[in-house]
């Protein structure tokens, strides 16, 4: 189970194709390509244990880099081409990297990088190359397609989102082993999900992130050919499973809901009955619109509930799914506790912080450099138990329901309140493509709840518009967790992943005026 292996037993078989320019990659080039790198890591100096980091747009050379790191025992840190120089410039740092690739995509921001990074073993621009960078393809060329003498099992070492403050690093211990060698994402995607030698994945997310950088790399594992999206556009996916006839796919709730609102012409042109699994995760998806998917697509809806962290792991499928509407499932890794601010565990049904207790002096993990958010994510008294931020409740038959994260709880007169609700109502309107719900200062109530809308259509926007959502909101929830005023933005600061980047939306009505996203 390792792209060398099919390398060697379908050389032509295609590892991965890239959807816009429909460049194949067989195993057997990702097999020399990644050797060929993992030459050039070496002949710069850098050992087992060492780092790398990619800052790179989705393109055909991102997965023989991590490939290469993976079987030349280095850590690489994918950085999302969102970032400025001075985040990247942050987590490279940070994370320890003594090589960075690039590409031409970024040269804006990697330029700046080039006096921000004096020290490093070797700075590579895919593409053409500008001043303080070396050309990709040369430097991988010259070295020999061999593999490295002393071959060991590497591993990604990423970084939160950063949605709620800056970027944490997740890193393990390096796993031992031959580079062969399974892991515990494998176990999964065959056992929950029947990925197979004969499987297509479709991938329309950014590699940079954990979900499709694993699920990429796990589907190779196994000799599965993926179909890498360059960016993600609705109807161009619903053309793309119909294309490769994709058996798997992974999604983010906002990506449904992109589908969702394609006309209906559009949407029933394409045939996606190949699809088996249709993953989602990375964010809470709207009652209605994965009510929508099961009818559109069938019950191949498969969510499931994880961090980086790796510290806890649940799931369902669709005929679950519909017998508990708005879960993400039972845990399959770690044991969930709901616990209130002081650590309580609290009765079935109440919501709290969300702990997933692991096995007793089992190595867990730690947020690089920074003892205090590691501590953070510690239970007070239960040092097996830790969690992501995230509060929610479980119900009588141990399936867990997502709140929201604690950090976007909006206390409004002494009544906490999690603005996950009303996103997840207001989605559904037909004239919302998305929306961020916050809490803005209010003199005499501390907090009070806003919605900040991205309008399906900009001409609509007005004080009718604002009305009509308000109302809409008091048709189906409380007042309490109803906007008491709206505005609009033409576009959402949300992650390509599907994660909102709501502390930005916050931080214009607080003050905050930081940076992008750190």
């Amino acid at each position: 189970m390792h792209p060398f292996i099919h390398a060697q037993q379908r050389p032509d078989h295609p590892a991965y194709i890239m959807a816009a320019t429909e460049e194949v990659v067989t195993y057997k080039q990702l097999n020399d390509r990644s050797n060929q790198i993992a030459q050039l890591a070496r002949a710069r100096g850098l050992k087992p244990g060492d780092g790398i980091a990619i800052f790179m747009e989705n393109n055909v050379h991102f997965l023989e880099i991590c490939w290469a790191a993976q079987r030349a025992g280095l850590y690489f840190t994918a950085v999302s081409s969102r970032l400025t120089a001075g985040e990247v410039d942050y987590i490279v740092r940070d994370c320890g990297a003594k090589i960075l690739f690039t590409s031409d995509y970024m040269k804006a921001e990697a330029a700046k990088l080039v006096d921000m990074l004096p020290e490093m073993a070797g700075m590579f621009m895919v593409g053409q190359a500008i001043d303080g960078y070396e050309a990709y393809l040369p430097s991988r060329d010259a070295q020999p397609a061999e593999p490295v003498a002393d071959e060991c099992r590497g591993l990604d070492m990423l970084y939160s989102s950063g949605t709620t403050g800056r970027p944490k690093g997740i890193r393990r211990a390096l796993p031992e082993g031959p580079i062969e060698g399974a892991d515990s994402l494998l176990g999964l995607v065959t056992i929950l999900y029947g990925f197979t030698e004969t499987s297509i994945y479709l991938s329309p997310a950014p590699l940079y992130h954990a979900a499709p950088l694993r699920y990429n790399m796990a589907a190779q594992h196994l000799g599965a050919t993926c179909i890498i999206m360059e960016n993600f556009d609705p109807e161009e996916s619903l053309a793309l499973l119909e294309k490769y006839q994709a058996t798997h796919s992974q999604w983010v709730p906002t990506m449904f809901v992109r589908m969702l609102k394609l006309p209906e012409d559009v949407r029933s042109k394409y045939d996606t009955s190949s699809m088996q699994y249709a993953i989602h995760a990375a964010a809470p998806c709207p009652i209605p619109v994965k009510e929508q998917m099961i009818d559109w697509w069938g019950p191949v809806i498969y969510e499931y509930y994880a961090g980086s962290e790796g510290n806890g792991f649940t799931q369902l499928n669709s005929e679950e799914w519909l017998g508990h509407k708005g879960s993400v499932g039972k845990a399959l890794m770690g044991i969930i506790h709901i616990c209130d601010d002081e650590g309580n565990e609290l009765p079935i049904g109440e919501s709290g912080s969300i702990y997933f207790e692991g096995e007793e002096g089992a190595a867990s993990f730690e947020y690089y450099n920074d003892p205090k958010k590691t501590a953070e994510s510690r239970h007070p008294s239960k040092k097996n138990w830790s969690t992501l931020g995230d509060v929610g409740k479980v119900d009588e038959d141990g399936y867990l329901y997502l709140t929201d994260r604690k950090a976007f709880m909006i206390i409004s007169g002494g009544v906490n309140i999690y603005p996950q609700e009303t996103e997840n109502l207001l989605i559904t309107h037909p004239k919302v493509a998305d929306v961020a719900v916050i809490g803005v200062p209010n003199e005499d109530f501390g907090e009070e709840v806003k919605a900040v809308v991205q309008p399906m259509d900009w001409n609509q926007v007005g004080d009718e518009l604002a009305a009509e959502l308000i109302a809409f909101c008091k048709e189906n929830l409380s007042a309490i967790k109803c906007p008491r005023s709206v505005d609009f933005d033409k576009e959402l600061p949300r992650h390509p992943t599907g994660k909102l980047y709501k502390r930005l939306v916050r931080d214009r009505y607080w003050g905050n005026q930081d940076s992008k996203i750190v």
